[in-house]
This record gives structure tokens, sequence and C-alpha cells, in this order.
């Protein structure tokens, strides 16, 4: 009773409202224009006459939309000089007069003849004006009065968009802020409340809220969980007369979606992990993986893994497969399943990133325990060492012991092991092995000047199982014996002059010794027994291994033996030493005052009597350029060209002709004897040639050669002509060949050139710059086509 009671009083009061509206209306619509005059009286008792506007200027309404049968009434227009009479004609003009607007010319009503929208137009401007009816006369003057349109509450809100999306993190406070909706009304905003909107919430309650004057929408609930629900859909509405009752509404959707923050820790879905890997595993091998469970997502949900505790820590890795998100076990040592058969590792599992508002919910991290047990398996045998190096002396007969491998099988069952040498490592078979103790002997006698070391590679694998092999190097070094005697370091060649100086060495000689250091030097040097009794040279060891040839004699002569040998003896430091008799060439040589060499050869006395060489060498020479001069003239002699017709004798003409005239054309033989044109030697036979043998003599045929001086020009050539082609001794010497046509088919097109400048065409002719100063004009033309276009 109470509510109806509310709705009544509400009734009433617009009731109210509405009449004293239509009451205003009324009197604003109403416009009374009078054009009595105003009597004034002047100061010298002249009556004045004012002219006073008739019209009172004012604005007119109408409701828009309205939809009654009749035409609304907008206003009235009325002047003070009608007298009802019918004799004053109102006229309207402006926008939409006689259109929207019409006006009764007599009572001057104006009524809305359609339904009119504020949203399209607010306001009309028009004109009105009262005028004779008889003879059209304007009785005032024209004036402009607006009729505006009167909002009503028919537009509903509208969203700006149909569907929002927006996003708000998990676990977000209460109030916190997610998006702002915002929705349009077309109505009036200045006129009641028809544009006054208010945002309400129609699902997602409990959720979220929305502000009722900004449209803000807000979380409501505290501690929402993604991991639980992810999406939200909510419904807004907007409603405008305030959001009282009677008002329009529209809606719209928002989608608000919870983004991860990490609120949650790895977790290990099991507290131990079983792995087995072989023993025969190599390092980077993978044993298992274990996957630590986070629910979050995102860089929230990325998790490492550590090896924090165990006794395999020194013999196993984890690593973070960060597509997977699994720790991925790996073997970082060799194992040995008769040594340790299983280990154990503890195993971290933490977050990388950490949101330090939720550091209480922590520890953002788990551990788990991984055991590993380690299977055995058929291993090959094992060396005791990785690598050998033996020894033995070169000289050695074949079955020479050089030392010994050894290998094992690590296996529990400790299988018998054989021996072999990889023959890729030593071709020329110098060593043997024993297969059953790894013994390595020699095949051969070896020689360290030879090959100082031997490196083979010796394999060992398990009698029962060939494919269980092992390999390992073994390197044999060749010891030294003195078995090389040293000798001179060089060819060596001394020069003594004829009046040498006795106190100066001659030349100072080295030795080398292949052997090693310590069969070598210190080198021992001497001369022979026989040539100290009668020494030409003595021979001084420096102590250095190298020793100095001196001169004994204070002349010698050429003439009588320009060549000496001079044996020496050379001893090596080795045990028992060895020697070598080596010998040196001296050569006898003439010295001028100082010492100076200045030749060798003992004929130089004999050639100071005759001709020196350089004489000898400048006359040869001279020979040869005569013999050059003479061979040249006589090879141009022979290539120069004799005519090809002999001419009993020289035929020299001339013939001066006047061109004072312009002549009479082809038909003019005046100017011109053609006579001169003829060879008077072939007139009366044929012309031999010397360059061929005719096989047969031709005769020209009689009645084709025109007479001696016949000015008949295409006769004369007509005839010779025929000859020519008649001839048959004759080779074509000249020969006119007309190339009008070139074929078809080729596959390199047209080789003319001519008419190449008229024609577009694709081909790139910047080759021709590269085929020499020849081409160059044809480059110039066709090879900067190109350059001309990209000029212009």
């Amino acid at each position: 009773m109470k509510v109806d009671n509310c709705l009544h009083a509400t009734l009433i009061c617009l009731g109210m409202l509405c009449f004293s509206l239509a009451i205003e209306i009324g009197k604003l619509n109403h416009f009374r224009p009078s054009l009595h005059g105003h009597h004034e009286k002047g100061k010298e008792g002249q009556v004045l006459h004012r002219s006073k506007r008739g019209w009172v200027w004012n604005q007119f309404f109408v409701i828009e939309e309205y939809t009654g049968p009749d035409p609304v009434l907008v206003g009235r227009l009325h002047s003070d000089i009608d007298s009802g009479d019918g004799n004053i004609k109102y006229i309207l003009s402006g926008e939409g007069a006689g259109i929207i607007f019409v006006i009764d010319d007599k009572s001057g009503n104006i009524h809305a003849t359609k339904t009119l929208d504020r949203e399209e137009r607010a306001q009309y401007t028009l004109t009105a004006q009262a005028v004779d009816r008889n003879t059209n006369r304007p009785l005032e003057p024209p004036s402009e009065f607006i009729v505006k349109v009167q909002d009503i509450n028919d537009n509903p809100p509208e969203f700006l968009h149909e569907n929002y999306h927006a996003n708000v993190p998990e676990r977000s406070n209460v109030g916190t802020s997610v998006i702002q909706v915002t929705a349009s009304d077309a109505d009036d905003p200045t006129y009641g409340n028809s544009a006054k909107l208010v945002y309400s919430i129609l699902e997602g309650q409990p959720y979220f809220s929305v502000e009722a004057q900004t449209g803000i929408i807000r979380t409501a609930l505290p501690n929402m969980d993604r991991e639980a629900k992810e999406e939200y859909h909510v419904v807004i509405q907007a409603k405008d007369m305030g959001g009282h009752m009677g008002g329009l509404s529209g809606t719209t959707k928002v989608t608000i979606t919870l983004t991860d923050v990490n609120d949650n820790p790895p977790k290990f879905p099991q507290s131990v992990y079983q792995m087995s890997i072989s023993e025969a595993a190599i390092p980077g091998e993978e044993a298992g993986r274990v996957k630590a469970k986070d629910p979050d997502i995102g860089e929230n949900g990325l998790v490492t893994y550590n090896i924090i505790d165990g006794d395999g820590i020194e013999m196993f890795e984890i690593t973070t497969d960060y597509e997977t998100q699994e720790g991925v076990v790996k073997l970082k040592k060799h194992l040995d399943y008769e040594t340790k058969r299983t280990y154990s590792l503890k195993v971290e599992a933490a977050n990388i990133h950490i949101d330090p508002k939720f550091i209480s919910n922590g520890p953002f991290k788990d551990t788990v325990t991984v055991k590993i047990n380690v299977e055995d398996a058929d291993e090959p045998p094992i060396f005791l060492a990785p690598s050998y190096i033996l020894e033995v002396e070169e000289n050695l007969g074949p079955g020479a012991p050089v030392g010994r491998v050894h290998a094992k099988d690590p296996d529990a069952k400790n299988s018998l092991i054989s021996y072999i040498i990889d023959r890729h490592t030593d071709l020329d078979r110098y060593f043997s092995i024993s297969t059953e103790d790894g013994s390595i002997t020699t095949t051969k006698k070896l020689d360290r000047e030879e090959m100082a070391w031997h490196n083979i590679s010796v394999f060992a694998y398990e009698l029962h199982n060939r494919h269980q092999e092992a390999k390992v190097p073994v390197a044999i070094k060749v010891l030294d014996v003195n078995d090389n005697a040293p000798k001179f370091a060089d060819n060596y060649e001394a020069v003594v002059c004829e009046k040498p100086q006795t106190n100066e060495p001659l030349l100072t000689i080295t030795a080398e010794d292949k052997d090693d250091a310590a069969n070598g030097p210190r080198f021992i040097f001497g001369l022979p027994p026989d040539m100290i009794q009668k020494p030409n040279f003595t021979l001084r060891d420096n102590r250095d291994n190298t020793a100095s040839v001196y001169a004994k004699r204070t002349s010698f002569n050429r003439q009588t033996k320009d060549l000496y040998s001079l044996p020496i003896v050379i001893s090596d430091g080795g045990n028992p030493p060895q020697s070598s008799t080596n010998i040196l060439t001296i050569r006898v040589c003439g010295c001028d005052g100082n010492g100076q060499l200045i030749s060798c050869n003992p004929e130089a006395y004999v050639l100071n009597a005759g001709l020196s060489t350089g004489a000898l060498i400048a006359i040869l020479a001279c020979i040869v350029i005569l013999l050059v001069i003479v061979v040249l003239f006589v090879t141009l002699k022979r290539q120069k060209k004799e005519p090809l017709i002999v001419f009993e004798e020289e035929d020299v003409r001339e013939n001066i002709i006047t061109y004072d005239d312009e002549g009479g054309g082809e038909e003019d033989t005046e100017a011109f004897d053609i006579a001169t044109l003829q060879n008077p030697d072939g007139i009366n036979g044929f012309i031999p040639r010397k360059d061929i043998k005719p096989e047969y003599q031709y005769m020209p045929r009689p009645g084709l050669r025109p007479a001696p001086n016949s000015v008949d020009v295409d006769d004369f050539i007509n005839t010779r002509i025929q000859e020519a082609d008649n001839d048959p001794t004759a080779p074509p010497y000249d020969s006119i060949q007309i190339y009008g046509y070139e074929g078809r088919g080729s596959v390199a097109g047209s080789l003319s050139s001519l008419e190449s400048a008229t024609t577009d065409s694709d081909l790139d002719y910047d080759y021709l710059q590269n085929w020499g100063p020849r081409f160059k004009k044809l480059a110039d033309l066709y090879g900067s086509k190109d350059t001309f276009e990209d000029d212009s």
C-alpha cells in the first residue's frame, strides 16, 4: 500500500510539472506583433511620429517524436495591425518551411507536419513576415525566430564495445581496478535525466563490483586463485534516467582473466626415484629424469634442479630441460661395476623467479632421493698403462727383446687376454709380439740413423670375445751405438798462393757424425804418418771440433803442379772410436803482392801472348751480328710481291677533263673517252697471269668484245663480266659478293648492326667492353645504352 501511495504521489507531481510546462510553452509560443505608432511632441509643439516594431522576439518549442493524428501546434504569429478582416497574409520561410513547418496565412498558426527527432536536428531557424494579401506589399520587416526540438528519453545507452577483455593478477586485494567500461546516451544531457547514466552489475557477483557513476570494475573477493578458476564472465548494465524506473538501459559483456603469480612451490609427486645405468656408459649419457610439478605457468612455473648431497655427487650431474621442465640425470665419470654398484643422490627442485609478496607461501623448493644402480657389462681389457715407451739397441739381430705390455680383464670372470700388433703402424714388420704375455721382440736389425723412433699400436682382446678389445700406443726408441765414422761437414776445397804466408790458415774445416752426440764429438783431426815425413801442408787441431790447414812450403809453382790432395784423418769420441780419412783438394793460384787471388788457371800465361778473352768475345759477336743482317736482307727480298699480270710495257696515261658544265647525264658520252678504261694489252688476246699455269689456253668468243673505241659503257662492263665468268683458268681475284640475306634459323640471331639501333633489344652488350680496342666503337654504340637510359 505504501508503494502504491508513493507511485500515486509521483504521478501527481509529474502531471503538475507537465501542466506548468504547457502554460509556459503557450506563453512563450504566443507572439503579439504591434505596428501602432507612438506619438511624441517636439520641443516646439511639433508632433513627431516614431515607428514602433511590432515583433516581440522569443523561441518556439516542440516535443520530439510526436505521433498524434493531427499536426502539432508549434505557435501563433499575430500582428497588432491585423484587424481580423483577412487583409493581412502571414508568410513563413527558412529551414523546413513548407515541408516540416506550415503556417495558416490568415490566423498565423504554425504547425509541425512531421515527426521531429532531436538527435537528428535540435533546432530550426525560420523567418516570418506580414504582407498585404492583395498587393503582397510587406507591412512590417521580416524577423527570424528559432524552433527548438524538446528532447524526450527515446535513446537507450550504448557501450563503446559489445565485448570487453581484461586481466587482473590472481590473489589481488579487494577493490583492485580491473577495467573501466563506458556507455553513451544520444539524448540531451542538458535537459532532464534522459542522458544521466548509472552502471550496475548483472552477472559476476560476488567476485567483482562496478562503480555506479564511473563504470570502473573492481575485485570484490580476496585471494581469487587462478589455479581454481581462471576466467570470469561479467555483465554490466548502463541505465539512463539516473537509474530510476522507466529509464532505458544497455548491457555489455566483460571477460576477465586472472593472470598467474608465483604462489605455488614445486612439488615432487614421489619421494624416491629409481634409475639404472650400465658401467659401459660414457660420460654425458643419460641415466634418468625427475620432474617436480608446479601449477603456476610461464616464468612463475620455471624450475631448476641441483644435486645437493649423496655419494654419487662426483659421478653424476643434473641439468634442466626447460622445454619439459624435467631434471636430466647424466653420467659425469666412468663407472665400474666391480668397484661400486649403487649410488644415491639428493636432488632439489626450486623456482627460478620468486614473488616477494608471496614469500610466506614458501619455501618454493622441494627435494627428492634418486637411487642409481650400476649394471654389469662385458668390458674390454684394460692396459696397466695408458701408453708405453720401450728401448732397444740398434744393429741387434732378430729376436732381440724390446719390452712387454700388459692388459687385464676388468670383469669378474677375468677372461684370458691375447695380444696383436696393429700392422698399419708397423708396415715393415720390424717387431713381433707374444700373443700370450705381450712381450715385444725385433724381427730384423734396426738402424737408429735411418729411424730413431718406432711408433706402433698393440691390441689386447678377450680370447673368447674378439669384439672386446683395447688399444695402446707403444713408442720404441732405438738406442745408438757408435757405428758411423765422422766425415767432412762439407765439400771443402782450399786455395794456396804461389807465394803463401805460412802463418795464416788456408782453410778451417769441421766434421759431422750421424751417430748420437754421445758417440760423436769431440772430433780429433790429424794427418797420416806418411804425410808427416814430407809435408807440403800442416794441420792444427783447434780442439773445438774444427781444424786449420796451413802451408808448410814458402813457394809453389802452378806450372809444375797446380793441384794437391791432402788426406785428413778424423776420429770421433765414441766407444770404441770410429775414424775416417777424408781428402782435401788444395789448388795453387796466382796472387798479387797483397795476397789477393788473380787466377787459378795454368793457361793464363799463354793467353797473355795472344788475344785476350774479351777481344775474342767481341770478334765473335760482330760475326754473329753480320750474319743476322744478311739473313734478314735475304728474307725481305724473297717476300717482295710481283704483279699478278705481266705488262709488256708500262702504260702510263693522263687524261685532263674540264668540268665547266653540268653535262647531259648518262647519255652524255662526249666528256669522257671510254677507251681509256680499256686495257690495250687485252684487246687482241688473253692476258696471262704469273701466279697460275693455265691448263689450256682460253680464247675469248668473237662477237662479245666491243669495238676498241666504243663509248657504250654498258656493253663494256657486260663484256668484262662475261669474260670473267667464262674464264676457267682465272681464279676470282676480284669478286663482288652481295650479303643481302643472312639465312634463317641462326641461334645467334641477326649479325647485322644496321637495324639494331632502331629496334629494342633485351641483349646485354656490356661484354664488348672486354673485347679490346677493335670493338671499342661497337661498345660505345651499344654497350652504353643502359647508361643513356639511366641518365634520361
